[in-house]
């Protein structure tokens, strides 16, 4: 089973920018859909965003117009470009794939001044 380890999280300003990575220990090209989840404090984990295999990226509502999704599959390595952070983006961030629940550590981004 493939593995994820995700980093690039820390702490930032409203209305700052942090990029997060997701480096899997294997192959992600077979994987068809690429996802990141949230999870805030004391708050169920929730779906962020989708990379599939062909370019089509969804976003949840939250997020959309503020974060990117990327995947480079050559890398094994996927990647969310997150601008504009607000205090409510606040939480642990995760990838997987889509639909599954084979999770890493996260990596925690809180967005305070």
């Amino acid at each position: 089973q493939v593995q994820f380890v995700e980093s690039g999280g820390g702490l930032v300003q409203p209305g700052g920018s942090l990029r997060l990575s997701c480096a899997a220990s294997g192959s992600i090209s077979r994987i068809y859909a690429m996802a990141w989840y949230r999870q805030a404090p004391g708050q169920q984990r929730e779906w962020v965003a989708t990379s599939s295999n062909g370019g089509m990226t969804t976003y949840a509502a939250a997020v959309k117009g503020r974060f990117t999704i990327s995947r480079d599959n050559a890398k094994n390595t996927v990647y969310l470009q997150m601008n504009s952070l607000k205090p409510e983006d606040t939480a642990v961030y995760y990838c997987t794939e889509r639909g599954s629940d084979n999770w890493g550590q996260g990596t925690q981004v809180t967005v305070s001044s």
